[in-house]
């Protein structure tokens, strides 16, 4: 009977130590681990610029289309993005896309649609990020996080995110449950150009170090109307920035 006895205590006690290993994660757990997964708070911290460039391939009825981009980011929340293509092939000709936020206000030079300014829901959309990344300032943006447990992205298991901002478009963050890498980004934002919302989903891989922090230097975009993969060929960190070309011309 003794036996018996020390039997069930042991194994009550390693179920209670499985249980204890085993509990749900919290949203603050899960997304530090992901800071730290991408090189840690102070490595993300002494980033003041960023200067990524590389190719984009759209891919279109006619095949895909090879092109251009150069991004340049600036801290707490400075972008520019310059894309250019050639769409001869579609009947288009050559297009470049310059879009502008200086942290309060969003422009696009595009010269095919029409230069216009960012409003509404893109523009909140633009105003919720961060550089060099908005793990590090959502609370502080106001921005609510939960985590709503665990779900599939391809072969891999992931932490699902859901980030929630007093404006601006609810985003579905998925966090790789081994890596704690950010791998899929999905948000619904309404396009003034097409009239109704569009579901963007943002897949990133082939993450490298760069100066002691991860980069995706892989990104897959889709969404109904267009696709196209962003391949990047360099990053450059802390360059020399002048403020003047985030703002409208």
């Amino acid at each position: 009977m003794k036996r018996v006895t020390t039997r069930l205590v042991v194994a009550a006690a390693l179920m209670l130590a499985f249980a204890h290993a085993a509990r749900a994660q919290t949203v603050d757990e899960v997304l530090e681990k992901s800071v730290n997964a991408l090189g840690g708070r102070a490595a993300l911290m002494k980033l003041k610029s960023r200067h990524t460039t590389g190719k984009i391939s759209l891919a279109t009825p006619a095949g895909p289309v090879e092109g251009t981009i150069d991004v340049t980011n600036a801290a707490p929340n400075k972008t520019r993005t310059v894309i250019k293509a050639d769409l001869s092939a579609l009947g288009a000709g050559p297009m470049t896309v310059d879009q502008r936020f200086d942290g309060t206000n969003g422009y696009v030079l595009d010269n095919l649609q029409g230069n216009r300014d960012i409003t509404g829901n893109q523009l909140d959309n633009l105003r919720n990020g961060a550089f060099p990344h908005p793990f590090l300032t959502y609370k502080a943006q106001g921005t609510a996080a939960k985590l709503a447990g665990k779900e599939k992205v391809g072969d891999r298991d992931a932490f699902l995110v859901v980030f929630e901002p007093t404006s601006g478009s609810v985003i579905r963050q998925y966090i790789d449950a081994v890596t704690y890498l950010p791998m899929r980004t999905m948000v619904k934002a309404f396009v003034p150009q097409l009239g109704q919302d569009l579901e963007q989903t943002s897949d990133a891989s082939d993450f490298r170090d760069v100066d002691g922090v991860k980069i995706p230097f892989v990104i897959q975009i889709s969404s109904s109307v267009q696709s196209y993969t962003v391949t990047v060929h360099k990053v450059e960190h802390n360059i020399a920035v002048d403020a003047t070309m985030f703002v409208k011309p």
